[in-house]
């Protein structure tokens, strides 16, 4: 309810009856926008009680402007403004003007971006190819309704709910020590471990508490956009290094390294974004020697790691003796496919202890609920079964999608079999242009990027990440099919 104690003011002492007084300022109030068409008014006993007047003064006001058609008497409801309000001289009634328009008054800085380019969506419900996201078909959501039920039905939910680290809950902080060092070979204790919402928010808050105003930061080329556009915003000047099949040239890295003050590097060591490569054995041997002699500050994004298919998995930076300079990001939201945001940061110590501290600049604490379920999920295994299922019905996803891509599309694409994620780089002929392509597919009831986004900053390879693990066989089938058809 609007507060209409503020907004009407009488003055017994004028000769203009109060009665008369309300009603002229309920007309002003409409005339502003405030009193909107369709709204009901307070009743006569609650308004005479806010203004401290008798109520017969109150109901002489309403009547007084249900004669002049500017209010409704509406049986068993109320008193409403009129729909159609009365005509009135020009002039007379000040047109109404939000005070947010389309531009603010005042300057503020502008943020880098890219344009993430789907097209509109078609009519009904039309086939999607994303980026590489996790089916949520697949997702636990029914363990994860139970534990959520479980920790709000606990005693001590209530101590959950109103208090909060911003490292993290302590239970999901030693669930997740117990995972890394099971599944990445991570040395760590709880104290290296910090939750983030989405590993996004790591990245950032780990670039913020390194970089400053034109600091040199590495990335590859082509890079994962979001973390470039990140570390621009930060003031960094982004320095661009090829990535190839082995992945990121770390020889380039080092003659970086030796001929000027590299501040930060960014890599994703396993399922490259967006081309999908794993850097090698060989060049991960021989970075861990330029980390430790440079002491080179560096930020391991490895969203997920969870997901191999044809071989065991390199293990990460991280594992090794980086001497202390790893700074180690991941994300349960691609694992487990649900519509929560947790990622992980894993750092030394004290590097942990400053980024709470920022985080507690913009969110003072995470999710509880969240991440006790997710504690409770880990800890009984139910995330481990999940990730096996997943892995083995991810692994038939990209077998099927590669023997059509081959098969279908013949040399009008090119692409390499990744050995794990959910996406394939698929590069088009150069004669092919992707925008046209996307537009044509939209028509044809298949959502698909241009892949604009994944040559910011760099040459484009005229590619676009094709995610497989969210389609079942017969959307894989049906999204080939129309490829196939735009291609020839």
């Amino acid at each position: 309810m609007l507060p209409f104690k503020t907004l009407i003011e009488t003055d017994k002492s004028l000769k203009l009856p109060v009665y008369q007084q309300i009603a002229n300022r309920l007309i002003g109030l409409i005339q502003e926008g405030i009193l909107k068409p369709g709204l009901f008014l307070p009743g006569s006993r609650i308004l005479a009680e806010q203004l401290a007047l008798h109520r017969k003064t109150v109901i002489a006001a309403y009547e007084e402007l249900i004669s002049q058609d500017w209010l409704v008497a509406v049986p068993r409801k109320g008193v409403m403004v009129a729909a159609n309000l009365p005509v009135i001289r020009p002039r007379s009634f000040r047109k109404t003007v939000s005070p947010y328009g389309s531009e603010a008054a005042f300057a503020f800085h502008a943020v880098p971006t890219v344009p993430v380019p789907l097209p509109p969506p078609t009519t009904g419900n039309p086939l999607v190819v994303n980026d590489g996201f996790p089916d949520a078909r697949l997702a636990p959501l029914s363990a994860w309704v139970r534990e959520c039920r479980s920790v709000i039905e606990s005693p001590r939910y209530y101590k959950l709910l109103m208090y909060g680290d911003a490292t993290g809950s302590e239970a999901l902080r030693r669930e997740m020590q117990t995972y890394l060092t099971n599944t990445r070979g991570l040395s760590i204790t709880i104290d290296n471990v910090m939750i983030t919402r989405g590993a996004q928010m790591a990245i950032y808050l780990a670039a913020a508490m390194i970089i400053k105003k034109d600091d040199y930061v590495i990335v590859g080329s082509p890079n994962y956009f979001f973390a470039d556009l990140c570390f621009e915003q930060l003031g960094a000047r982004l320095i661009h290094v090829p990535v190839d099949e082995d992945g990121i040239d770390v020889a380039a890295i080092e003659q970086l390294c030796s001929s000027r003050k590299i501040k930060m590097l960014y890599l994703v060591t396993h399922h490259h974004h967006p081309t999908t490569v794993t850097l090698s054995a060989a060049r991960r041997m021989k970075l861990l020697e330029v980390i430790r002699k440079y002491k080179l500050p560096v930020i391991e994004d490895d969203y997920d790691y969870d997901f191999h298919y044809s071989s065991a998995p390199i293990l990460p930076l991280a594992s090794a003796d980086h001497g202390g300079n790893v700074i180690y990001i991941g994300s349960f939201t691609k694992s487990l496919g649900l519509s929560i945001r947790i990622g992980f940061m894993i750092a030394p110590v004290d590097f942990i202890a400053g980024s709470a501290s920022l985080r507690r600049l913009m969110d003072l604490r995470g999710d509880n609920l969240t991440e006790q379920a997710l504690a409770n999920l880990l800890a009984d295994g139910t995330i481990e079964r999940h990730l096996k299922k997943s892995n083995k019905i991810y692994r038939e996803r990209r077998d099927l999608l590669c023997g059509l891509l081959q098969s279908r599309l013949g040399d009008a694409v090119q692409f390499t079999v990744p050995a794990g994620g959910m996406a394939i780089w698929l590069r088009f002929s150069k004669k092919i242009s992707l925008k046209k392509l996307s537009e044509k597919a939209s028509r044809m009831g298949m959502r698909i990027t241009s892949g604009e986004q994944y040559h910011y900053g760099t040459t484009s390879q005229n590619g676009i990440r094709f995610g497989f693990a969210s389609l079942n066989n017969k959307e894989i089938a049906e999204a080939v099919a129309i490829l196939e058809k735009l291609v020839k």
